[in-house]
């Protein structure tokens, strides 16, 4: 049975930079609830209304591994009289440190539309997703750029042969992205001085690098710009959602359970978050022989299928397991560019198309 001090701990991990705050979850929860079940609800003291959806996004990475848990529910309380129900009864706690008000969402200039890739966990093929994706749009004559946001785990870089990449500046101290075959592409990658160089930012230091990457790029005028993000639902997507206007999300996953359990947390996230959620991207959803073509459900079936149908979203794209597209990834050509007649080629230009019919370029 989950215990009280239990919860104490796990919201004590996670703190508030993202919300210029100090302190913990646990310094502004009033209460918890728990009964037998592990039904949990929490109250939850703000001093200031607006930073709800993001604190639920909070607290959902710093409940979802505890075991035991059937639901969780939340209660918001303000210091204004009137507008919301009292707390229980007994002392408040004491509010941690609250910064300036977060800054309005923006548009990127020059860029239409702004799509998002993301999964709930590593390993699903989420970086190939997006590579192939923003590769079919340019190939549909779209002007596109990929921006590798997944700060730890760079790999764009190798899925796009640029690991000897750099960037440079303009007159105007504006990054320029480097451009391969039309695609323009950025990754912290292009900064680091070798590939096993690591990355540690957090809080504030990752914020700032990440609003760079949106607002001191000189992208010039693009369509689309596909914004491959760091898996599971942390600080790079918090900065993202309270900084830019988005008009959609992929979520990426392969047909296991384990993938698919962490599929469920992005996707409430995004929907927290208020980003529409276009659907799902099921990856390696079955076998090619490279001898006799047949298909073989390897991961297993229908699992995704299910899903997606009890929350009403499409799969956009279910895409194949071959040899050629990790043969080609490792050679820095995604599989749309060098094999474009592939079963998986074909998949991601459908997913491409997919994507112009749900957010198509305004007029």
């Amino acid at each position: 049975m989950v215990t009280k001090e239990e919860i104490l701990r796990a919201l004590e991990r996670e703190d508030l930079k993202e919300l210029q705050m100090e302190g913990s979850l646990r310094d502004i929860t009033r209460d918890v609830e728990i009964d037998q079940n592990g039904n949990l609800v929490l109250h939850i003291f703000l001093p200031r209304r607006g930073v709800e959806d993001i604190l639920k996004i909070k607290l959902m990475n710093a409940l979802g591994d505890i075991e035991g848990l059937n639901s969780v529910k939340v209660r918001f309380y303000t210091a204004q009289a009137g507008q919301h129900q009292q707390p229980p009864q007994g002392g408040m706690p004491q509010i941690p440190t609250l910064g300036p008000g977060l800054p309005p969402k923006r548009k990127i200039p020059g860029i239409k539309r702004v799509i998002l890739v993301g999964s709930g966990k590593g390993g699903v093929g989420k970086s190939t997703v997006a590579a192939n994706l923003a590769v079919a749009l340019k190939k549909a004559s779209y002007k596109v750029g990929l921006l590798d946001a997944d700060i730890y785990g760079p790999s764009v870089p190798t899925i796009l042969g640029l690991k000897n990449a750099v960037v440079s500046v303009n007159d105007n101290q504006k990054i320029l992205p480097v451009e391969k075959n039309g695609l323009k592409v950025l990754s912290i990658g292009f900064m680091l001085p070798n590939e096993e160089t690591p990355v540690i930012w957090r809080g504030a230091l990752l914020m700032k690098a990440i609003q760079q990457f949106m607002f001191d790029v000189d992208w010039g005028e693009l369509d689309y710009l596909v914004v491959d993000l760091p898996p599971g639902t942390g600080d790079v997507q918090l900065t993202l959602a309270q900084n830019l206007i988005l008009d959609g999300a992929i979520v990426v996953t392969t047909p296991q359970d384990v993938a698919l359990a962490d599929v469920k947390k992005a996707v409430a996230m995004f929907e927290e978050l208020g980003v529409p959620v276009l659907g799902l991207v099921e990856n390696m959803a079955y076998f090619v022989c490279p001898n006799c073509g047949e298909r073989s459900y390897i991961f297993g079936k229908g699992r995704v299928e299910e899903y997606a149908k009890r929350k009403g979203l499409e799969i956009l794209a279910q895409i194949p397991t071959e040899p050629s597209v990790s043969e080609a990834s490792d050679r820095g050509e995604p599989v749309v560019e060098a094999y474009p007649e592939s079963l998986t080629a074909k998949a991601f230009k459908e997913l491409a198309r997919k994507v112009v019919k749900k957010v198509p370029i305004p007029q």
